[in-house]
């Protein structure tokens, strides 16, 4: 049973956005902190946001402060990731994840390419 599935990504070009989803099964959704990773080609898995319970307030590395904005919807248990000003160093593929249960996605890949 798949308890995450990410959608949303695909190609675009420098500058542009997107916005990932995450559909969460399975668990008390609402009582969990969430976050996103990513990992790059050749690349080691990177924490890109995270977001806790019950107040919903949001983290992010230095590296990625600006451009990416985490939010969820408890109501539809989902996780979004808006990923805005993209470049061509944020191609990845980019993973939900529960640190509770240490569960993953399956990842959406996002390509930056003019």
């Amino acid at each position: 049973q798949d308890q995450l599935k990410e959608s949303g990504g695909g190609l675009v070009q420098p500058g542009g956005s997107l916005r990932l989803t995450c559909a969460a099964s399975g668990f008390d959704f609402r009582q969990y902190s969430m976050t996103w990773y990513r990992q790059r080609p050749g690349k080691g898995r990177e924490l890109v946001a995270q977001i806790n319970t019950p107040f919903g307030d949001v983290k992010y590395p230095d590296s990625m402060k600006g451009r990416f904005t985490i939010s969820r919807d408890d109501s539809k248990n989902e996780l979004y990731l808006q990923l805005d000003n993209l470049n061509i160093e944020d191609t990845a593929v980019y993973y939900c994840h529960c640190p509770s249960f240490d569960y993953w996605g399956q990842g959406t890949r996002v390509t930056v390419s003019a």
